[in-house]
C-alpha cells in the first residue's frame, strides 16, 4: 500500500515506493505502481523544494502510529477506550430510555384492556411487538448514539486511514484489501453498517469477503450479553470499581478472537470459493484536522443511527408477536416454546450449552438485543419478555440452570460468531442483490460457531475439566 502527507510528498513517495517493493513481492500490478511511485519521486525532485529544518509534526507522528511497533498498541488502546466509554456511557441513558418506553407500554395496556380488546390481541400487539421494539430500542439506541459519533470523530481527525494502513499488510497475507479493516471497525456499532461501508472495497472479490466476514466482529446489541456474562462469570469476585476495566480487558479479548476468526475465514474464502490475488491499495493519508462537530453528529446521527436502528425496529416488531406466540400457544399442557427447546436440548448439550440457550438465540435473529430477554422469559416461564432488577438476580437464574463456567465461554463465543442478525442479512440481500450470498452469510457464520464450541466443549469434557 502506498500512503503519502501533503508537507513531505517527495519524503513519503521514496519511503512508500521501497515499502511497496519490500512488503508485497513482485506482483506485475505492485511493480506497475511502485515504477510510477519511483518516476513521480524523480520528477518532483525537480520542482519541490524540500525545507529540510521545517518540522512537521504530522510526518513525525505518522512513524509512531503507523509503525509496526507502536501502530498495533495504540489501535488496541484507541479500541479499548472506545468500548469503555461506550459501555460506561450508555448505562444511564439506556436506563432511562428504557423506563420512559415500559412505562409507555403500561399506558398503552390499560389502554387496551380499558377498551376489552381480546387477550390474544393485548399479547401480541402489547406483551409482544411492543415490547420487542421496546427493547431494542432502550438496548440500541445508546450504544449506538456513542459509538457512531466516536468513529466518525476519529475518521474526521484523520485517523481511521491510518489504521487501514497499520492492516492492509495482514490483510494482504489473507488476500484481502486493508480497507476491510474500516468496515470491521464500523461493524463493531453495527454490522449492517459495516456491510454498508464495503462499498469503500474497490474490488468485488475483496468487498464481498468483508461482507461475509463483517459479522465475526460483535456490534452494540450483542455486547450487552457479553458484559453481562463477562461481569457475572469473569469479574464477579473484584471490587466494583475495579469491574468496568476487567469487563473492558475481557471484552477486548473476545474482539480479538473475532479479529483472528476474520483473517482466518478470509484467508479460507480467498483460497476457495472466492479465489484471486489481493489487489494493491493505494491510499492518501489526509492530513489530520480538527472534526467538523455538526457534520460529525449528521453522519453519526441520522446517516447511520437512525438508519441503522429504523431497519432494527422494522424486523423486531414482528418478531416479537411471534415469540409471544411461541410462549403462549400450548400443546397439552406445555408451550410451543417448551416443546422446541426440549427437541433442541440433546443437539445443544454437546456444545456446551441448552435447548433454551439455544432457542434463545434463533428466535433473537431478528436483532440480538433481545436474545437474553428471550432467555430470562423461558428460565422463568412468565409468558413475556422481562428484566431482572440486577446481575446477581442473572447469576443465581443461570447458576440455577446449570450454567458453568463452561456454559459461559460457549455462550459469549457463540454471542462473537454466530450467524447475522436480520437487519445485517437484510443489508447483506440489497448489498450483494445475490440470495446466494446472502445463505453464505449466514452459513459460515454459523457453521464456525458450532464448530468453536464443539471443540471446545468437548476437549473440556475429555480432560475432565468441567
Amino acid at each position: 500500500m502506498i500512503r503519502s502527507t501533503g508537507d513531505a510528498f517527495l519524503h513519503e513517495l521514496n519511503k512508500d515506493a521501497e515499502t511497496l517493493r519490500l512488503s508485497y513481492g513482485n506482483s506485475l500490478g505492485d511493480k506497475i505502481i511502485a515504477d510510477i511511485y519511483k518516476n513521480a519521486e524523480q520528477i518532483t525532485k525537480n520542482v519541490i523544494l524540500i525545507d529540510n529544518n521545517k518540522k512537521n509534526w504530522t510526518l513525525k507522528l505518522d512513524n509512531y502510529l503507523t509503525s509496526k511497533v507502536f501502530g498495533y498498541p495504540f489501535m488496541l488502546l484507541v479500541l479499548g477506550i472506545i468500548l469503555w466509554i461506550t459501555i460506561s456511557g450508555a448505562n444511564i441513558p439506556s436506563d432511562i430510555l428504557a423506563s420512559a418506553l415500559f412505562g409507555l407500554q403500561e399506558v398503552v395496556s390499560r389502554g387496551f384492556l380499558s377498551l376489552g380488546a381480546p387477550a390474544w390481541l393485548h399479547g401480541v400487539l402489547v406483551l409482544g411487538v411492543f415490547n420487542s421494539v421496546a427493547w431494542v430500542v432502550s438496548v440500541m439506541l445508546p450504544p449506538m448514539a456513542i459509538f457512531f459519533p466516536l468513529f466518525t470523530l476519529l475518521e474526521d481527525l484523520g485517523y481511521l486511514p491510518r489504521v487501514a494502513f497499520n492492516l492492509d499488510n495482514l490483510f494482504k497475507k489473507a488476500k484481502t484489501c486493508g480497507k476491510q479493516s474500516l468496515t470491521m471497525c464500523m461493524g463493531f456499532g453495527c454490522n449492517a453498517a459495516g456491510v454498508v461501508a464495503c462499498r469503500i472495497i474497490d474490488s468485488p472479490r475483496e468487498r464481498l469477503i468483508a461482507i461475509l466476514t463483517n459479522n465475526f466482529v460483535p456490534c452494540n446489541g450483542r455486547f450487552p450479553i457479553l458484559i453481562a456474562i463477562g461481569t457475572i462469570f469473569g469479574v464477579g469476585a473484584l471490587a466494583s470499581q475495579l469491574q468496568a476495566l476487567a469487563v473492558t480487558g475481557i471484552i477486548t479479548g473476545v474482539i480479538m478472537i473475532g479479529v483472528f476468526v476474520t483473517f482466518a475465514v478470509s484467508w479460507f474464502l480467498s483460497r476457495s470459493v472466492l479465489k484471486g490475488e489481493a489487489s494493491s491499495m493505494v491510499l492518501e493519508l489526509p492530513p489530520y484536522r480538527r472534526p467538523k462537530i455538526v457534520s460529525v453528529v449528521y453522519r453519526s446521527i441520522i446517516d447511520r443511527t437512525i438508519f441503522v436502528l429504523k431497519r432494527a425496529v422494522i424486523v423486531a416488531a414482528p418478531a416479537g408477536g411471534i415469540i409471544w406466540i411461541v410462549a403462549n400457544t400450548y400443546i397439552g399442557e406445555i408451550s410451543i416454546l417448551n416443546h422446541l427447546a426440549g427437541w433442541l436440548n440433546p443437539f445443544a448439550q454437546t456444545i456446551g450449552m441448552d435447548g433454551y440457550i439455544l432457542l434463545a438465540f434463533i428466535l433473537g435473529l431478528p436483532a440480538n438485543e433481545i436474545v437474553f430477554p428471550i432467555l430470562i422469559m423461558s428460565y422463568i416461564s412468565s409468558g413475556t419478555m422481562i428484566e431482572l432488577e440486577s446481575l446477581a438476580e442473572l447469576q443465581m437464574l443461570f447458576i440455577n440452570h446449570g450454567w458453568t463456567w463452561l456454559t459461559a465461554a460457549n455462550v459469549m463465543l457463540f454471542t462473537l460468531l454466530h450467524w447475522p442478525c436480520g437487519t445485517t442479512l437484510i443489508t447483506t440481500r440489497k448489498e450483494t442483490g445475490s440470495k446466494k450470498w446472502t445463505l453464505a452469510a449466514f452459513i459460515i457464520p454459523t457453521t464456525v460457531a458450532f464448530t468453536v464450541c464443539f471443540i471446545l466443549t468437548q476437549t473440556v469434557r475429555l480432560l475432565g475439566l468441567a
